[in-house]
Formats: C-alpha cells, sequence, structure tokens
C-alpha cells in the first residue's frame, strides 16, 4: 500500500536495511481524541439524570415545594437547549479544548455551590445556570460529535458519530444507579460530590489529551490520503461569523412553517421524555412505596433500550417516510404514558416491563426521522436548524419539569401528569403529519 492511502497520520518511517517493510504508528491521536471527548460527554450526561434524585431529599430537608424544585430542573434543561445551537461556533471561535474544559468547570462549580445552597433562588442559579450552560456546551453530543469527526476523522465519521452521540445516553443511564445508591444510603450531598469528582477527573485529561486540530500536533486526520486533504476549514485556527450565522439560519428558517412544527413535536418529545421521565419518574414512583434505586433501575433499562430503539428508528428512516414514523413514535408513546399510572405500583410487574421496553424503544427514535427532515428542508443549514429544533426540545423539557412539581403539589399525585404529556403525545402525531416534504426528497 502506498503512503498516501495509509490512514495513519504520519509516513511511514524506514526501519533496519532497505527493502523492509516501514514501520507505521499502531494507534492515531484521533482516537485518543475522540475516548476523551466521549469521557467529557459521558460525564456531562450523568449530570442531566441527578436532578430527579434531588427533588425528593430536597423537599424533605428544607421544605421547599416541588415546584420550586422543578424551576431549577426546568431552567436547567431551557439552558442546555439555548447553548447547544452555539456549542459548535463556540469551539470554532475558541476551540474544543477551551470550550470543553470550561464547560467541565462550570458544571463542576455549579454542583459543589449546590452542597452548600439554603434558598431555592441558589438551587435554580447554580444547577439550573452553571449546571445547564455547563451540559449543554458538550452534552449535547450532536454538536460535539460533529466537530470532532468533522476534524479528526476523514475515514470512520460514522461509527465515530454514533459513538460519540451514544455517549450522553450511556452517562445518563450509567450513573444513574450507583447515583440512586448512593443518595439512598448516604445523602444527596455525597451524590451530587460524586458528580463534582467525575468532571474533576476528566477536566485535566481534557486540557492535556484534547486537541482542536490535527494539525496543532502535526498530524493529519485519521484517513486523509495525503497532506493536501486537509480542507479549507482544517486549516484555519478560527472561524469568525459563526455565531452570527447560527442567528442568521435561526432567522431564515423561523420564517418557514415547517421549521415551527418541527420545533413544536421536538418540544412535546422532550416534554415527555426530558421533562416527565428524568425528573419525576423516580419520586413518581417512590409515592407508589418502591425504593428510589429501584426506580432509578428502571431508568437505567429505558436508556439501555434507547440505543436499540434509535439503531432501529435509523435503518427505518433510511426505507419509509419520517412523519409518517414520527407519527407512529409519538402516538405509541402517547399510549405508554396514558397507561403508565395503571402499571406503576411498589412491585416490578410485567406490565411494568413492557411500559420500561417500549418507552426505551420509542424514547430517543425521534432524532433520526427529524433529523432527516431538518436535512431534506433545509440543507446545508440542517445541522444548524436541527440545533435550534433541539432548543426547542429542551424548553419543552423544562416547561414539562415545572409542570410536574406544580401538578405534584396541587393534586398530590403525579397521576394528572401522565395524562396530560400522553394527550400532547397525541398532538405531536398529527403535527408530524403536516410537515411538508420537498417533492425531490419526497421522490
Amino acid at each position: 500500500m502506498r503512503s498516501t492511502d495509509s490512514p495513519y497520520a504520519r509516513p511511514p518511517r524506514s526501519s533496519g536495511p532497505p527493502g523492509r517493510p516501514p514501520v507505521r504508528s499502531r494507534v492515531h491521536r484521533a482516537w485518543l481524541v475522540a475516548a476523551v471527548a466521549a469521557l467529557a460527554i459521558v460525564t456531562a450526561g450523568a449530570f442531566t439524570t441527578l436532578a430527579g434524585l434531588l427533588t425528593g431529599p430536597l423537599h424533605r430537608e428544607f421544605g421547599w415545594s416541588r415546584s420550586a424544585i422543578g424551576l431549577g430542573a426546568s431552567v436547567n434543561m431551557v439552558l442546555y437547549g439555548l447553548t447547544a445551537p452555539f456549542a459548535a461556533a463556540l469551539m470554532d471561535r475558541f476551540g474544543m479544548r477551551r470550550v470543553v474544559g470550561g464547560a467541565l468547570g462550570a458544571v463542576a462549580t455549579g454542583a459543589l455551590f449546590t452542597t452548600v445552597m439554603t434558598q431555592p433562588w441558589q438551587f435554580v442559579f447554580t444547577w439550573g445556570v452553571l449546571v445547564g450552560a455547563g451540559c449543554g456546551s458538550m452534552a449535547m453530543a450532536m454538536a460535539f460529535a460533529a466537530t470532532v469527526t468533522e476534524r479528526w476523522f476523514v475515514r470512520r465519521r460514522g461509527l465515530v458519530t454514533g459513538v460519540l452521540t451514544a455517549a450522553g445516553v450511556f452517562g445518563q443511564f450509567a450513573f444513574l444507579p450507583p447515583l440512586s445508591w448512593i443518595t439512598e444510603r448516604y445523602a444527596w450531598r455525597t451524590g451530587t460530590v460524586t458528580l463534582v469528582v467525575a468532571a474533576l477527573v476528566a477536566l485535566p485529561l481534557v486540557l492535556l489529551l484534547l486537541r482542536d486540530r490535527p494539525r496543532d500536533v502535526g498530524l493529519r486526520p485519521y484517513g486523509a490520503p495525503e497532506p493536501a486533504a486537509d480542507t479549507s476549514r482544517e486549516q484555519s485556527a478560527i472561524v469568525p461569523g459563526a455565531a452570527l450565522r447560527t442567528v442568521h439560519v435561526f432567522a431564515r428558517s423561523a420564517r418557514t412553517g415547517p421549521f415551527w412544527l418541527l420545533a413544536a413535536t421536538f418540544a412535546i418529545c422532550g416534554a415527555s421524555t426530558n421533562g416527565v421521565m428524568w425528573t419525576h419518574f423516580t419520586p413518581a414512583a417512590h409515592d407508589h412505596g418502591m425504593p428510589a434505586t429501584v426506580a432509578s433501575s428502571l431508568l437505567a433499562t429505558i436508556g439501555a433500550f434507547n440505543v436499540a430503539g434509535t439503531v432501529a428508528s435509523g435503518w427505518l428512516t433510511d426505507r419509509l417516510d419520517p412523519r409518517h414514523l414520527l407519527a407512529a413514535y409519538y402516538a405509541l408513546r402517547g399510549l405508554t404514558l396514558f397507561a403508565l399510572p395503571l402499571v406503576l405500583t411498589a412491585r416490578i410487574g410485567t406490565p411494568l416491563v413492557v411500559f420500561v421496553v417500549l418507552f426505551g424503544l420509542l424514547d430517543v427514535a425521534t432524532v433520526p426521522p427529524t433529523l432527516a427532515l431538518c436535512r431534506e428542508l433545509y440543507g446545508e443549514d440542517s445541522a444548524i436548524v436541527f440545533g435550534w429544533v433541539g432548543a426547542a426540545h429542551q424548553l419543552g423539557a423544562g416547561l414539562a419539569a415545572f409542570a410536574g412539581g406544580a401538578a405534584r403539589d396541587a393534586f398530590g399525585s403525579y397521576d394528572p401528569l401522565w395524562v396530560g404529556v400522553g394527550a400532547l403525545c397525541g398532538a405531536g402525531a398529527l403535527l408530524s403529519l403536516m410537515a411538508a416534504r420537498p417533492r425531490a426528497a419526497a421522490a
């Protein structure tokens, strides 16, 4: 094989007498960068699930209403979503290492100060503002994963993007059971400090090992056939105007009807997943007598089925109309939420297991068809448009997180929440069918 065809960064160097095969580096630096990026995304993903474990302990210790606690979780989700569209622009302007390092520092600081708070507004600031903005800069894995793969990889981009996207989900369900056990056995502060330690372990690795571009360390992207393949974006250390383009793309897309349909359906998606399940399922199960550790294990199982559901949804999106898929997903999700008050008991029975499996398969399945519609409708701006649609997802999640706490305070039960959000999913199914597709794409 010629050196120009090699996926390795450095040209092969001769070793020993002429005629012997050249010695090549075994592992490209790009894989180390991808591993560090995955570690940061996993850590950020763990922070997104802790709010559901804090509701009960904060209510018992401080006497705060669940709506006040839900407000902190709501601000967290909204800022998470609003930061995400600008994440790629920030990385273009300041570099991945600075942005991700700053984000890890922000979430660690916010979580640490949460342990000494005494007022609800302090929870809103520490967990809502600091942790929410920090997680939004990296846990919305699409932007971070796209930046890493575009700069460091020519080959294996699909594999790396899939792994980094799944890392956020893995951080959610892998950390949840141990955090629940720590919180229940010791205290909620101990669980929070555990995440602080995780962020502080990841931070120096990011600062030491993460690099913005291969040329910063004298390499080529993985799989680049020759130095000339390093494209213009790769050559530029700073891309000015990226944030302004993000705003301009939003202004253009906001003048089209399909954008608001996609934003509305994805807001319903956020309300019916992150907003209610990751925030209120554990305290709701505890109301029925189920231990928090068991409820968290069920959530972790939902997270595990997310992976299978997302992969299957991607396969179906390549073959079927994305609108029909979204309509089916939202309708089925609504039915599962309608059934939840009937199957949620102190013990795990077959109906509850069926709910966990079905909801897990449907949880993230909406992402591939929504992204496909963005791509069909908005072309080269689709990634930025999807970022703004993702912001609507988190806005819906934040409103549902607050509404769930308010519903529990008002009715003494979470049952009205499940029914109300299930009805929203029915509306999402109808809205999905209304999104027009370009004729060429439909053909």
